[in-house]
């Protein structure tokens, strides 16, 4: 059997306090989580059209932390993505993460028809405040704190979980590809970049690598 070769680098503990830009595609870049749409005209530039169940429109998050000091505005963003019942799922358990596992914070993401992007934060300290928080009578260092699971592990449980609700829906043969593509983002500038980067995509998707020409 051929050994897959792990995307993550090596000798690296990906449960450490970091932010990480994450890319999950579905698999074989199947367009069925939504379609990109004009925001003025309503034209729809996806290769497929699902049925549309719903509508979203994703706004970006930002913290007062030193690295995200401003929020992103692009006048010039004319399409957006419309998610389907499938997209809809993926967006309800990707804030489910955040509630989830307290330690985990994403600061924006987008849902595109075929993939989603996501800035990812592993915080321990959020954890910690947390726990300090509900218990006002005990300290933290008193309190069982949970293990920190890696991001492998957090992805895993957002695919597992989504990939699930769709399957109940009666898209059974619906799947994420197995393996994920991730960022270490190690400074501010990087982080606006990639921060700038999902906001653009949906206005990107006709030159987007994943937009599969039919």
């Amino acid at each position: 059997m051929k050994k897959r070769k792990s995307n993550r680098l090596k000798g690296y503990d990906y449960s450490k306090n970091n932010l990480y830009f994450v890319t999950n595609c579905v698999k074989n870049n199947l367009c069925c989580l939504g379609r990109v749409i004009s925001v003025r005209t309503g034209c729809d530039l996806s290769v497929h059209n699902s049925e549309i169940h719903n509508s979203e429109i994703h706004n970006s998050k930002i913290h007062n932390s030193k690295i995200h000091n401003s929020k992103i505005h692009n006048p010039e963003i004319d399409y957006t993505v419309e998610l389907n019942q499938y997209g809809l799922i993926v967006d309800e358990k990707i804030n489910w993460l955040m509630r989830q596992y307290k330690y985990v914070d994403i600061h924006n993401y987008v849902i595109m028809p075929n993939h989603f992007h996501l800035i990812l934060e592993i915080d321990s300290n959020l954890l910690k405040n947390k726990i300090s928080e509900d218990d006002s009578e005990r300290t933290a260092h008193e309190l069982s704190v949970p293990k920190i699971k890696s991001l492998s592990s957090l992805m895993g449980a957002l695919k597992t979980t989504s990939s699930s609700q769709i399957h109940k829906l009666g898209f059974e043969d619906f799947a994420w590809h197995r393996s994920f593509h991730d960022h270490i983002i190690k400074n501010e500038q990087s982080y606006q970049n990639i921060f700038n980067y999902i906001s653009n995509n949906p206005n990107k998707w006709n030159e987007d690598r994943f937009n599969i020409k039919s």
